[in-house]
């Protein structure tokens, strides 16, 4: 039996047709791999000429370096702004206290039994208001409603100076379990438990009287514990 002879156009067809089959794909990049590939080849080229700006040629390392620079400085604006994102605007607008009366007593039990049962983050915010109302039972800082978590840590970091890093590091893991999709831990209600027994143990100075009635005047009603 004699075959034709298969030209050179028809045997072109039938070798691309044979590698377009999926078993010839199955391990081909994918294009953002090649994207990235070729992304990191130009990279690699940048660095090899960037130690050198100062050789002969048409100035090419000093572009180097700038464009270098240029991606570096994108990629910290990028973490910047991602981790910035972390904290929702939430948490600068949210007040910290519900408008129901309440104690610090009430707060801590509550914390305690959602600790019990293992639920940190509500054991994390119940402590932290516990923290805010105990502030203002003693009178250290006035009873204002609508107060969020960052205004409870800047104003209570001026009234108690000797704790203002551990009040912001205690309401960045409020901040993290409540707006930046954090889990909370048992490690970061033990640290609000110790903020809130050391803020008790210290005697801060109270407000004075006058400011007590500006702050409530301002506030629209009194004290609410």
């Amino acid at each position: 039996m004699i075959l034709d002879p298969i030209g050179r156009d028809e045997a072109r067809e039938l070798a691309r047709r044979e590698l377009e089959k999926q078993i010839y794909q199955r391990d081909r990049p994918s294009m953002l791999e090649r994207w990235w590939d070729e992304f990191a080849e130009w990279l690699q080229d940048l660095f090899n000429r960037a130690p050198n700006p100062g050789s002969q040629g048409s100035g090419g390392g000093w572009v180097s370096i700038a464009i270098i620079v240029i991606i570096a400085l994108v990629a910290v604006g990028l973490v910047v702004w991602l981790m910035w994102g972390r904290r929702n605007l939430r948490s600068r607008t949210d007040p910290l206290l519900d408008e129901a009366p309440s104690t610090a007593l009430d707060h801590r039990a509550a914390a305690e039994r959602h600790a019990a049962a293992g639920q940190w983050a509500e054991a994390i915010r119940e402590r932290l208001r516990a923290i805010a109302r105990d502030l203002e039972e003693r009178a250290v800082l006035a009873a204002r409603p609508g107060r969020t978590a960052d205004e409870l840590a800047a104003e209570a970091g001026e009234a108690v100076p000797e704790l203002a890093d551990e009040l912001a590091a205690g309401v960045r893991i409020f901040d993290d379990v409540w707006y930046g999709d954090r889990p909370g831990t048992a490690e970061g209600y033990a640290r609000m438990t110790d903020l809130d027994e050391r803020l008790r143990a210290m005697k801060p100075k109270p407000l004075e009287s006058d400011d007590l009635s500006l702050a409530g005047a301002d506030g629209d009603g009194g004290p609410r514990w």
